[in-house]
């Protein structure tokens, strides 16, 4: 049983090494054929070319999932509207409709001009 367990940590571990060499390669690649000739700049080595995607990566998405669209933050929405009174759902919508409806956020009025 426990053989089992060390065996898929091991094939995790070689899958992710093998991902990131690939993915590495492919950056360097890329990196290699375009940027010099297209902007004038250096060629990549394979560590720089991993230390770019991880850069990227942590840069772009982070090592989290999508939390602004996770199920637990529709559900705490979803909770929250169904407690909320007809009078305060309406004000909810006009509050949305002022900032980021089709006409676009309400005009503030405007000062004299002197």
């Amino acid at each position: 049983m426990r053989a089992h367990g060390i065996r898929r940590v091991l094939k995790f571990v070689l899958f992710a090494v093998l991902a990131g060499s690939i993915f590495s390669f492919v950056v360097m690649w890329l990196w290699n054929h375009l940027m010099p000739t297209l902007f004038g700049l250096h060629s990549l080595g394979f560590w720089q070319a991993l230390g770019l995607l991880i850069l990227s990566k942590i840069l772009l998405s982070g090592f989290h999932g999508r939390p602004a669209f996770s199920r637990d933050w529709r559900m705490r929405f979803i909770r929250r509207w169904e407690q909320m009174t007809p009078e305060e759902r309406e004000a909810f919508r006009a509050g949305l409709r002022g900032r980021c409806g089709p006409e676009g956020p309400s005009p503030s009025p405007a000062a004299p001009k002197a």
